[in-house]
């Protein structure tokens, strides 16, 4: 039970500290509500942008592809850092030039309102069916599994898993529709020490149980003996192949950063240009290292297991009764299918996608002391609750403002405004509560969630780019895009038979030739029926911040380039 109480003790004191840091601080605003009225500095926004996008889906996700795949799987880490400079650079001046909250808001500027209703739906439905329901997911079983409920407390994993999301998502509904973005961040920041502190921790405790106590000599036991393992570029078999770093890989990434509304509010809360730049740029400076706590931990977790060590007889034991009763529904529910495999091969791969998905959390419970499991939990669980009230503090911010007092209630005061969000931001939780439980059973969580994302990010990042570098497409071409783009992605997923050759490409090719398709629509259309350029428009006083760039932006985002280059010619071969 020490797990347990150092679990609740760091919990209750990072929630202790936020409020501390946060009381007295003004949510009765739109401004203050949803912006933490721009004034965050560059560590806050830093912290906050790292610990929104780090959760479960990384660190039980990706290190499970690192188990299958190997260093491979960086990508969505490293080449980040390349995103985060773009953001940087180009993006977030543009958006702050606008005092703007929200991306259809800038859309709306650019376009027309139906962009903007549009492009809301989208992120909306993606928001509350799809993400919010995977973070609750992800954050449930690697909670369980790292403090080893199951053991704990004899329940069935599945009374502990709805048990678990909805524990996760009443706290993280507490953070997000009561606080505010300024709590969201300022509790972002705090759990980010300890989960990164904790993420280092258990990679050197690891490597440290690999070389027999010694750290460098067990990395050069891993490469000895997986040598396939710590290739950047991916095979034609990895889920990351290389030739895809190019097109849907770089895509994901770039819309996930510069983009994606769940992401980018933070740096639109930035008390300066300055500040928001540099808080970029840090970011992606951890970004660039965080293969050390996310990909490292997954290839030493294969690399135990492929020595008996990692598993012990009980677990093992129950994986294969698991995988036994996976077969007999598959074979019940599609036997020509089944008969294409052998029921040998097929029960070998269902264990290995188990073993995959089951092994950092095993990881953790076996290289950290006990007492620690419960710290180390406790900052997983407010990754977990950073990345989940993110998404619903942008949710409510998506209703709300470009919503209810646009279209519904335009002489709706800020009071009533933040009433709204709140109120919606509550349906919305239980949702997501009630969704996520029933997403067990997916082969990989988190090769799901990134060919889900690419359902509304081709679209919506061909739009935002195509209507920030040019002035004559019309709108009516952006929103088309949009439709189109959406419609086609989703006849390729959930309907292949009718998408002839598109769906026998890899995923990540076919969303980058989506988004090349939809960026030669635009264009196309603003050659041959441009619209006219219109008035330049300042924004109010009240929206905007300082716009003096930090002068260092350039050369530092250059040398994160490089960095970013260097290390996968590095590890090329």
């Amino acid at each position: 039970m020490i797990q347990v109480a150092s679990f609740v003790f760091f919990t209750s004191l990072v929630g202790l500290l936020t409020y501390l840091l946060t009381r007295g601080k003004e949510t009765g605003t739109a401004v203050g509500y949803f912006l933490a009225g721009r004034s965050l500095t560059a560590g806050v926004v830093a912290g906050s942008l790292l610990l929104t996008n780090l959760s479960t889906e990384q660190l039980v996700g990706l290190n499970g592809s690192a188990f299958a795949d190997g260093l491979a799987v960086m990508a969505w880490e490293v080449i980040a850092g390349v995103s985060l400079v773009m953001l940087a650079i180009f993006f977030l001046p543009r958006y702050l030039a606008k005092g703007i909250t929200t991306v259809p808001e800038f859309l709306a500027g650019r376009f027309d309102d139906t962009t903007r209703v549009i492009t809301n739906f989208i992120f909306v439905i993606a928001y509350t069916l799809l993400l919010l329901p995977i973070i609750l997911y992800t954050g449930a079983t690697g909670l369980i599994d790292v403090l080893d409920l199951q053991a704990l407390t004899e329940l069935k994993r599945t009374t502990l898993l709805w048990g678990a999301v909805w524990m996760i998502g009443t706290l993280g509904s507490i953070y997000a529709i009561f606080g505010g973005l300024r709590t969201v961040a300022v509790s972002d920041t705090l759990n980010g020490f300890g989960l990164l502190s904790g993420g280092v921790l258990i990679a050197y405790l690891a490597l440290q149980r690999v070389g027999d106590g010694d750290v460098v000599g067990g990395l050069t036991t891993l490469r000895d003996a997986h040598p396939e393992k710590f290739r950047s570029l991916g095979g034609a078999d990895s889920s990351v192949p290389w030739p895809t770093l190019a097109t849907g890989v770089l895509l994901l990434n770039l819309f996930y950063w510069t983009t994606n509304q769940q992401i980018i509010q933070r740096t639109f809360a930035a008390k300066s240009l300055a500040e928001g730049q540099k808080g970029v740029l840090l970011a992606a400076c951890f970004k660039i290292m965080a293969p050390l706590i996310l990909v490292l931990p997954g290839i030493i977790a294969f690399h135990l297991d492929s020595r008996g060590e990692l598993f012990n007889p009980l677990q093992l034991a129950d994986f294969r009764e698991a995988v036994d009763d996976a077969y007999q529904r598959e074979l019940a529910v599609n036997p020509d299918a089944m008969a294409s495999v052998s029921e040998q091969q097929w029960k070998a791969d269902k264990l290995f996608d188990t073993k995959k998905d089951k092994g950092y959390g095993t990881l953790v419970s076996a290289v950290l002391p006990v007492w620690l499991t419960g710290f180390f939990a406790a900052a997983v669980v407010g990754a977990i609750l950073s990345s989940f009230n993110s998404v619903l503090n942008a949710v409510v911010t998506l209703v709300s403002l470009d919503a209810y007092r646009r279209y519904i209630r335009p002489e709706a005061t800020e009071r009533q405004t933040v009433r709204v969000g709140r109120i919606f931001g509550t349906t919305v939780a239980i949702a997501a509560m009630t969704i996520a439980p029933l997403l067990a059973g997916q082969d990989s969580i988190f090769g799901y969630l990134q060919k889900m994302n690419g359902l509304y990010a081709a679209p919506i990042f061909a739009v935002v780019l195509v209507g920030m570098f040019t002035r004559r497409v019309p709108a009516v071409a952006a929103n088309l895009a949009l439709l189109i783009g959406v419609a086609t992605i989703a006849t390729v997923y959930f309907a292949p038979r009718f998408a002839g050759p598109l769906a026998a490409m890899h995923d990540f090719h076919f969303i980058g030739l989506v988004f090349a398709g939809l960026i030669a629509l635009m264009l196309g259309w603003g050659v041959v029926m441009p619209r006219p350029i219109p008035p330049t428009t300042t924004p109010a006083a009240e929206d905007m911040v300082p716009m003096e760039p930090w002068p260092w932006v350039v050369p530092a985002g250059g040398s994160l380039v490089v960095i970013v280059v260097a290390i996968y010619v590095w590890f090329a071969f």
